[in-house]
């Protein structure tokens, strides 16, 4: 059974994420513990609110250079909604300019729509691809532009009153979500199965 670590930094879903990530297989240990999130086969980055609070909550545990570690070590990092748009370079958010992680080069912006938050269901594309099943978002930023993500990087996207918006990515050792995959049923409960399917 892979052993994988939900970071606990105060910031999160993190209790449905535990419970979902069980329910696919997964030994779940919730901590803020560098060492513990170092160690473990995989890490998830839950988030919930603003992009800068996440960030400073992330910094005060010693998440951001967890997270760097794991990822040049060629670890696996599962990010989820402010969990995903933290490892982007920037987020523009309330007036504040906040750098990001960077594992991405883009920036996650105000979601240019007259209906906010983005919330519900919806659906996931790559190229020309729709995936099955629906998912569930809730969020009013994301990154918008295909240049936000690295090119050599595979992303799904969704769109919100004809916006379109990043809503997953694979790159390397990361997978990130827009949306929630714990609260996302079947397919999103797929995506949690595959990612601890395939870890070491």
């Amino acid at each position: 059974m892979s052993s994988v670590v939900v970071l606990d930094y105060g910031s999160g879903n993190i209790h449905s994420v535990t419970q979902a990530l069980a329910a696919v297989g997964a030994e779940v240990t919730l901590s803020a513990d560098p060492a513990v999130a170092l160690a473990a086969d995989g890490l998830v980055v839950p988030g919930v609110g603003a992009f800068a609070a996440c960030l400073a909550q992330l910094r005060s545990v010693g998440g951001m250079e967890v997270i760097r570690d794991r990822i040049a070590r060629e670890r696996p990092v599962f990010g989820i909604c402010v969990g995903h748009q933290v490892l982007f370079a920037r987020g523009v958010e309330h007036g504040i300019d906040c750098p990001g992680i960077g594992v991405y080069p883009g920036t996650v912006r105000l979601l240019p729509t007259a209906r906010l938050p983005h919330m519900g269901w919806n659906t996931l594309r790559t190229g020309e691809t729709t995936l099955p099943g629906r998912f569930y978002f809730v969020h009013s930023y994301a990154a918008l532009e295909a240049t936000d993500v690295p090119g050599d990087a595979t992303a799904y996207w969704s769109a919100h009153d004809g916006q379109p918006l990043v809503a997953a990515v694979r790159y390397g050792p990361v997978v990130s979500t827009q949306f929630h995959p714990e609260k996302s049923g079947s397919a999103g409960l797929r995506w949690l199965r595959d990612w601890v399917e395939a870890l070491p």
